[in-house]
């Protein structure tokens, strides 16, 4: 028996397009969105929070998993190409000197992320809180993984790595994935109440 594999939100709203020229309008759309995101600083504490993670979760949850991390990649090869799209540029550097610095991981896992967050988006698991909120976790995990992994590396794992890289922003990402699980099963009743056809 085959698995039933669900639409994203993306192919729920243009269910009949799905021209490389509507992947290419929205991957460059993510992109930007990304951009955007990682400009945009929310005062919380301890430390100022981005809306860039949740932007790439949400990115591969709504893409699914291959447009997804295409568009995450579109965002890579624009940092590396020099635009200062990553949060802190260009005051702590630009290009790739940027992205082989301590957090270049975490631009890595951002791809796994969307992904992940994109395949389970395909099972359906963005259309409930409960899995909505595990789908957040295994995608925020994996950037963590990537980026604790990449600046253990770089600075040296006698550093106090975890306080650097995970402890300051674990509640921020809390917030965040609370948001995803209210936004993501509200976008989909409004969808379904609407009628709109699906993929």
């Amino acid at each position: 028996m085959q698995p039933t594999v669900y639409p994203t939100l993306a192919e729920h709203v243009f269910p009949a397009d799905r021209s490389l020229v509507r992947h290419a309008l929205l991957a460059i759309a993510g992109s930007l969105l990304l951009w955007a995101s990682a400009k945009l600083q929310v005062p919380f504490y301890p430390v100022p929070m981005t809306m860039q993670t949740l932007v790439v979760l949400l990115i591969g949850v709504a893409y699914g998993g291959r447009l997804g991390a295409a568009t995450i990649a579109l965002y890579l090869a624009e940092g590396a190409l020099g635009l200062p799209v990553f949060a802190g540029t260009p005051e702590k550097g630009m290009g790739l000197a940027y992205m082989v610095g301590p957090t270049g991981g975490y631009l890595a896992g951002y791809v796994a992320a969307a992904a992940a967050c994109g395949a389970l988006a395909r099972m359906g698991w963005d259309r409930r809180v409960a899995t909505t909120i595990l789908a957040m976790l295994v995608g925020n995990g994996l950037i963590y993984v990537f980026g604790l992994a990449w600046l253990g590396a770089v600075v040296g794992w006698d550093k106090p790595v975890l306080a650097w890289g995970l402890t300051p922003f674990v509640l921020g990402d809390l917030v965040k994935l609370a948001l995803a699980a209210a936004i993501l099963p509200m976008v989909w009743k409004l969808l379904n109440r609407q009628g709109s056809p699906r993929a």
